[in-house]
């Protein structure tokens, strides 16, 4: 039985090959050659500048750790359902942690005083109605739907899957009807729905306790679903031996974890809180808006942090956090030899889109996804960010009940 520490997920397409095409090694290398060519590009570029260089590599790096960590919240939640296999879970409750600690940090330099009542900037700190509820079960419906998240099919995409375009294609299309529905719901729910922010009620230390309390009952409540860790023959450290086990295993998930959770602080510290979903949604929003299919206004909706969306007519911060994330992804899936590209199923295809259409609505409704409002959102000590995360885990939950997946 595979032990924590090397668990598959029940979802990944392939298995990783003991050896790596030359060709795809070669490519591999200069993809991520050439991010790192581009993000200096960006940095000595007008107009362009440090955020969008740095935002860039960020992205390259939590390509690499999504895709060689398996850091997908479908898969990682279809594990504990369906398999009781909690190891991997314990990758998004070490992002948390180490968010938690990073911005509990960072908080104390941007705001000294919380009791202010004022809110940390930029954060994603979003109201809590059930608005955000009803998004968060729709998109974990959408998620058990199409195969994987809005960040776990970006990731997929650059190793070739065949389902990745068509979730991506429904999730535009999803934050367009996410756009055009906004003022109705935020006049019947969410406008005088709290903010809650811990640090406004029990400043930064309590904060932090108790955020590190709740994700240690957490996992140790899911010790019981843990396998027993194999004992690791010895081994010389070879070239090889470091290609398999840097590339081609699974990586650790509380390593996978780590370097999420550390992406995540850096992002918020110099440039913005972590997310996939803001410049998607700016895209449908600048095309809703230059067709005029948009109301005048969007009542609320500009004054809420998180993975806001504007009209834009050039590629944003998070875009170039997003091409990276590919592009990282891409070429980690090359150097492994998990680059597999796939032709879907009509039925996988029609259900990747619409699985994409839930989740682009609920990304817009809950003001980001799973990487934002839930990772970045609990991270921050927002409550928004514990309701959206237990309704899309409930989501998926009735999602697997219902094999919503089996059309994949």
């Amino acid at each position: 039985m595979a032990n924590f520490l090397s668990e598959s997920s029940s979802l990944d397409r392939a298995a990783p090959s003991p050896t790596t095409n030359l060709l795809q090694r070669s490519i591999g290398i200069l993809s991520l050659a050439a991010l790192l060519a581009g993000a200096y590009g960006l940095h000595t570029t007008p107009g362009h500048g440090a955020a969008a260089s740095l935002a860039l590599l960020l992205g390259g790096a939590l390509g690499i750790a999504f895709e060689c960590g398996r850091f997908c919240f479908f898969c990682i939640f279809r594990d504990l359902i369906e398999r009781r296999q909690a190891g991997p879970l314990y990758a998004i409750l070490t992002a948390l942690a180490i968010s938690g600690i990073g911005y509990a940090i960072v908080f104390g330099a941007f705001l000294p005083n919380p009791a202010s009542g004022r809110l940390a900037p930029d954060a994603h700190i979003g109201p809590v109605s059930p608005a955000l509820a009803l998004a968060g079960l729709v998109f974990g419906l959408g998620m058990a739907l199409s195969g994987a998240c809005i960040s776990g099919h970006l990731y997929r995409l650059g190793e070739g899957s065949g389902y990745a375009l068509p979730a991506l294609v429904g999730s535009l299309l999803g934050f367009g009807l996410g756009l055009r529905t906004w003022n109705w719901l935020y006049v019947t729910l969410i406008t005088d729905a709290p903010v809650i922010w811990l640090p406004n009620l029990i400043g930064y230390g309590g904060s932090l306790i108790v955020h590190l309390l709740v994700l240690g009952i957490i996992a140790l409540g899911l010790l019981r679903w843990l396998a027993p860790l194999a004992e690791q023959p010895a081994c010389t450290v070879t070239p090889a031996y470091l290609r398999t086990v840097l590339l081609e295993r699974r990586w650790n998930p509380l390593v996978t974890g780590a370097i999420v959770g550390i992406i995540s602080v850096v992002a918020y510290l110099r440039i913005e809180p972590l997310g996939v979903t803001s410049q998607l949604g700016s895209l449908s929003r600048t095309v809703l808006h230059n067709y005029s299919l948009l109301p005048d206004r969007l009542n609320g909706l500009d004054s809420f942090a998180g993975c806001a969306t504007q009209v834009v007519q050039t590629i944003t911060t998070n875009g170039w956090l997003i091409g990276g994330l590919v592009t990282g992804s891409f070429g980690a899936a090359l150097l492994a030899g998990r680059f597999r590209p796939s032709i879907p199923r009509r039925s996988g295809s029609l259900a990747a889109l619409t699985g994409g259409i839930l989740m682009g609505w609920g990304a817009i409704i809950a003001l980001g996804c799973t990487v934002g409002t839930l990772l970045s959102g609990i991270g921050a000590f927002a409550l928004s960010g514990w309701v959206f995360g237990i309704t899309v885990f409930a989501g998926v939950w009735i999602g697997i009940a219902l094999r919503l997946y089996r059309w994949l």
